[in-house]
């Protein structure tokens, strides 16, 4: 079974290098299931958990770390070819959300800090902080509307998917 795992993160993971890092973590999670209860079919769980898995790393390496942005004088923009007024513009719509995001209520903040920020699922979230996956999403919908409406007073323009939504809904309003 360990050739056909190996097998199948080699064809579903672009990094040959991390394969066995990656069926190290598949092992480590199968483990730890199997610790709380044994699955009924051994060979499906076992490639259901690597799928997961690919699942995770892919959606976490799509994350950019606020705080690791939030550090803006250290960061160097020579190489870059924006305006000075468009880099101005940028640190403040950042600082902005900055602000946003400290603004909300401390439980709220957290929740959408490791779901968006983090990359944690609401399972995870729920799991961390003994809250129900229902009070997760409820929360990471207050926060973000919250994010944008914030935004939105202090007239940024945004253009995401998951604020283009809020920003359409106060056009509708106003």
């Amino acid at each position: 079974m360990e050739a056909a795992l190996t097998r199948f993160l080699r064809r579903n993971w672009r990094d040959d290098a991390e394969v066995p890092d990656l069926r190290q973590d598949v092992y480590v999670r199968i483990y730890e299931s199997a610790a709380k209860s044994m699955p009924d079919q051994v060979k499906p769980f076992v490639f259901a958990t690597a799928r997961n898995l690919l699942i995770d790393r892919a959606r976490r390496a799509q994350i950019v770390s606020i705080e690791i942005i939030a550090d803006l004088d250290a960061l160097d923009f020579s190489a870059d070819e924006l305006t000075p007024e468009r880099h101005a513009a940028g640190r403040g719509e950042l600082r902005l959300l900055q602000s946003a995001l400290d603004a909300l209520p401390s439980k709220c903040r957290r929740v959408v800090e490791m779901r968006k920020i983090d990359g944690l699922s609401q399972r995870e979230v729920a799991t961390q902080l003994g809250i129900t996956e229902d009070t997760v999403e409820r929360q990471v919908s207050r926060g973000v509307r919250a994010l944008a409406d914030a935004l939105l007073s202090d007239g940024v323009q945004l253009d995401t998917k998951a604020f283009g939504r809020a920003q359409n809904e106060r056009r509708l309003s106003t």
